[in-house]
C-alpha cells in the first residue's frame, strides 16, 4: 500500500474522488456499495488508486472507505454517534502534561508551543463534551422507541446511564483543573485568547451540566417504563400459560377478582333518544313542545333553501369517454407463465393501448407492491435506460432461460 508524499496530493486525490466519496459516505451504513457501482462515477484505474493508497478497501465485490478516512469525515461532519469519553480523558491529561511542560520551559518560543497546544486541548474538551451528550441523547431515544427486546433494551439505558456518569466525572475533573489544580498557571499565563477560551470551556461545561440533568430524568423515566411493561408482559404470558394448561382458576384467584370489579361504574352514561311519531308531530302540543326545546338551545329559525336554476337540455346530455384498462392480475399470470423476470416482461409485454416508459416502471412498482407474497426479490440489481432495477420472479418457481435485459 502506497502512502501520501504531501498534503497537496492527499487533497487533489480527494478532490477527483469527490463523487465516489460521497455516494460512498452516504450509503456508508447499508455496507453493500459494489465495485460495479463505482465504476460507473469513476475509472477503474482510479478506484484501483483509491485502494492502493488506503482510502477505500477492497473487500470481494464491496468497498467500504477505510475507518480512518470515515472517522475523519464523521469527526469533521459531527456525524459520529459513537460517544468517547476516552478522548475527552485523554485531552485533559494533555493539557496536564503541557502545563507542566510550559512551567518548566525557560525558552520562549518552545512556551509559545506548548500554549499553544493547551489551548487546542482547550477548545476541543467543550466541543466533543457538548457533542457526546447530543449523540448520547439521540442513543437514548432511539433504544427506548427502536430496540425490541426488553433485556436488551434495559441493558442499553443503564449502559448509556453509565457514560453519562462518566462524561459527568470529566466535567467535574475539567471544572477542577481550570480553577484550582492548575491555578498557578491560569494566573501566571493568561493572555485575552486564553482567558477568552477558559471562559468559554466554563460556559460550555455549565451547559453540559445543565443537560446531564435533563438526561437523567430522561434515561430514569425510560427505565421506569421499560421495566414497568416488562413486569405487565411477563405476568400476561404466566396468565396465557395457565390458561393454555386449564389451571387458571385452580391455580389462581383471578376469576373471583375480575368477578368483583364492576367497570360498568367507570363507562358514561348511556343516552336513548325518544323518537315521537309523524302523528304526534302534527299535533298543536308537539308544535309548543318543539318550539320550547328550540328557544332553549337557541336555535334560530331555519332560512329557506335556495331554488336552483333550470337545468339546461345541454347538461342534460350524456357524454361518455372510452378508457383502455390495463389489467394488472392478466399481466400478472402471463409473467408467472412466462419464464422470464418482472421488470423484462413488463418492458416488451404487448398493452392493449401504447404505454409510455414511465407507465411501464409504474407498472413495474405496482405489480412488485401488490404481489409482493407471490415475487422474489433477488439481490441482483441491473440497469436500463437510466433506470436500475432489482430482478423480481415468481416465488418458488424454475425459471427457463432468459434473453438479455433491453438496454
Amino acid at each position: 500500500m502506497s502512502s501520501f508524499h504531501n498534503i497537496k496530493e492527499l487533497i487533489n486525490t480527494l478532490a477527483w474522488s469527490k463523487e465516489l466519496l460521497v455516494e460512498m459516505f452516504e450509503k456508508r451504513k447499508s455496507f453493500i456499495y459494489k465495485y460495479d457501482h463505482a465504476l460507473e462515477l469513476l475509472e477503474e484505474d482510479r478506484i484501483e488508486t483509491l485502494i492502493n493508497k488506503g482510502i477505500i478497501r477492497h473487500n470481494g465485490g464491496l468497498l467500504e472507505i477505510d475507518d480512518q478516512f470515515q472517522q475523519f469525515f464523521e469527526q469533521v461532519l459531527e456525524v459520529n454517534e459513537d460517544i468517547n469519553t476516552s478522548y475527552i480523558h485523554e485531552n485533559i491529561q494533555q493539557i496536564k502534561q503541557h502545563i507542566n511542560f510550559y512551567l518548566q520551559e525557560g525558552n520562549e518560543n518552545r512556551k509559545y508551543a506548548y500554549m499553544k497546544l493547551v489551548k487546542s486541548a482547550l477548545r476541543k474538551i467543550g466541543r466533543i463534551t457538548l457533542r457526546n451528550i447530543i449523540d448520547l441523547n439521540r442513543n437514548i431515544e432511539n433504544a427506548f422507541k427502536a430496540e425490541p427486546n426488553y433485556t436488551i433494551k434495559i441493558a442499553k439505558l443503564e449502559s448509556f446511564d453509565e457514560k453519562r456518569r462518566a462524561i459527568y466525572g470529566l466535567i467535574e475533573q475539567t471544572e477542577l483543573l481550570v480553577t484550582d489544580e492548575e491555578r498557578t498557571f491560569f494566573t501566571t499565563a493568561l493572555d485575552d485568547e486564553l482567558k477568552q477560551l477558559v471562559t468559554q470551556l466554563r460556559r460550555d461545561l455549565t451547559e453540559a451540566r445543565h443537560n446531564l440533568i435533563e438526561t437523567q430524568k430522561q434515561v430514569i423515566e425510560y427505565l421506569n417504563q421499560v421495566k414497568y411493561q416488562s413486569r405487565i408482559i411477563e405476568k400476561i404470558k404466566q396468565v396465557k400459560y395457565l390458561k393454555d394448561q386449564f389451571e387458571l382458576k385452580h391455580k389462581t384467584n383471578l376469576p373471583s377478582i375480575l368477578l368483583q370489579l364492576n367497570p360498568v361504574l367507570f363507562e358514561p352514561k348511556p343516552a336513548y333518544s325518544l323518537k315521537l311519531s309523524l302523528d304526534d308531530l302534527q299535533t298543536d302540543d308537539a308544535r309548543k313542545l318543539v318550539e320550547k326545546v328550540a328557544a332553549r338551545l337557541k336555535v334560530s329559525k331555519r332560512a329557506g333553501l335556495p331554488v336552483a336554476d333550470k337545468i339546461s337540455e345541454e347538461q342534460l346530455l350524456v357524454e361518455t369517454e372510452d378508457e383502455i384498462f390495463i389489467n394488472l392480475e392478466e399481466i400478472k399470470q402471463g409473467f408467472v407463465a412466462s419464464g422470464y423476470h418482472l421488470y423484462n416482461y413488463i418492458i416488451n409485454y404487448r398493452y392493449p393501448r401504447e404505454v409510455s416508459f414511465d407507465e411501464k416502471i409504474t407498472i413495474f412498482c405496482q405489480m412488485v407492491g401488490m404481489y409482493e407474497n407471490e415475487f422474489e426479490v433477488l439481490d441482483d440489481y441491473r440497469k436500463d435506460n437510466e433506470v436500475e432495477y432489482a430482478v423480481v420472479r415468481p416465488l418458488k418457481v424454475k425459471m427457463k432461460n432468459e434473453p438479455a435485459p433491453v438496454k
